[in-house]
């Protein structure tokens, strides 16, 4: 290409640039950033001693190359396009949890529509808006699924930095943002990365109810509460008591984020929540059927890893309430409920709230169980009970 038309091409691409973050709000995103579609070479290394540490959650992809090197199934990537979609902070009208109505609570990021279907809406709109004017570009976008790393690329497309509670943080929006990303082979002219930072600030990584923000930006998925709602398994007495009421997610290293405080963000209806839906009543949730709880949790972001999850963690929130009232369904849960970790869970529960209900199930459930595991938590309930 001689200098006349690279001349060309360039204002072309910087034109479109402009045109993109005119029309971002529009299309349904907040924020938009650019960058060049260089390999992230200083992150597998990091990504790699992530590993070895035992600190990935396992919903990662596993190929660290791939997540480390943009790619296009057809063309040559030049550019990644960064998009974020801010979401609410706050609930209006939240209804009371109290006695004989206790309720859980899911994270912020699970109130109102699933994100991942807002975010391809927006990206689709995206994709849309640059064909009309490149039909020939090759592009490809990523939700939360893809291979990339989104928060490694929205901070080199300058959408925000990267905390030490390992969110990006927008100057404008701060961490309660969405992220996704569109690979090009347009070479869009890149954006400077936002030169702020935490400084001495440690508020989050002092706050992280198990301590899984083991140092600034190092995170023991292992351990993170987020994670552990999201698990199917058993989990430790110890995590259970650390879970609260959260039924999905959480956001206590962004509540406690001096970028965070005083913002609040409304204008997107479909992302408001719906009170009895992210701030649900317990003991109802452990009825649900499958088909129940997708009517209910279906258009939530929480519904993705299905009911088990949920029901269990509503144990567990029963527990750490010592809801007294809840004794007599724990104990059918504890009695009849085929699933061995919602027994386990049911039986921490009973030992947390206790009384006599609670003893006389877990002594009838330690003679009738037959899952090892589920025995060891009927059995350390009982001497919790003793040692009362």
């Amino acid at each position: 290409m001689n200098p006349a038309a690279e001349v060309s091409a360039s204002r072309r691409w910087e034109q479109l640039k402009a045109e993109l973050t005119s029309a971002a709000p529009a299309l349904g995103i907040d924020s938009i950033g650019f960058a060049a579609a260089d390999p992230f070479l200083y992150l597998k290394e990091r990504l790699q001693q992530h590993r070895d540490r035992g600190h990935e959650s396992g919903f990662e992809e596993p190929d660290l190359d791939k997540r480390t090197t943009p790619a296009l199934a057809a063309g040559t990537p030049r550019s990644i396009l960064a998009v974020a979609v801010a979401y609410p902070s706050k609930m209006k009208n939240p209804p009371k949890s109290e006695p004989g109505a206790r309720r859980g609570i899911l994270a912020r990021s699970a109130w109102g529509r699933d994100y991942h279907l807002v975010l391809r809406e927006a990206l689709e709109k995206l994709e849309a808006f640059i064909r009309e004017r490149v039909p020939e570009a090759v592009m490809e976008s990523m939700v939360d699924t893809g291979v990339l790393v989104d928060r490694a690329v929205a901070e080199r497309a300058g959408i925000g930095f990267s905390g030490k509670n390992c969110s990006i943080i927008s100057p404008e929006w701060g961490s309660w943002i969405y992220l996704g990303e569109l690979v090009t082979d347009i070479p869009f002219p890149p954006d400077k990365p936002v030169e702020m930072g935490c400084g001495d600030c440690t508020k989050c990584i002092d706050a992280c109810p198990t301590g899984a923000l083991v140092g600034p930006g190092e995170l023991n998925a292992q351990a993170c509460v987020s994670y552990l709602t999201q698990t199917k398994g058993y989990l430790s007495d110890e995590y259970m008591a650390k879970i609260g009421n959260r039924l999905y997610g959480c956001d206590t290293c962004q509540i406690v984020c001096p970028y965070n405080r005083g913002k609040d963000w409304d204008h997107r209806p479909e992302l408001q929540p719906d009170p009895e839906q992210a701030k649900p009543l317990l003991l109802p949730i452990l009825d649900l059927s499958n088909k129940e709880f997708k009517e209910k949790f279906g258009s939530s972001a929480a519904a993705w890893r299905g009911r088990k999850p949920i029901q269990r963690n509503a144990v567990i929130a029963l527990g750490n309430f010592k809801e007294a009232g809840a004794a007599p369904k724990l104990a059918g849960v504890l009695a009849d409920d085929p699933r061995p970790e919602l027994r386990a869970a049911a039986a921490w529960a009973l030992s947390r709230i206790g009384g006599d209900e609670a003893r006389e199930a877990l002594e009838k459930a330690r003679g009738r169980e037959r899952e090892g595991e589920v025995l060891a938590y009927i059995s350390r309930g009982l001497e919790r009970l003793d040692s009362r």
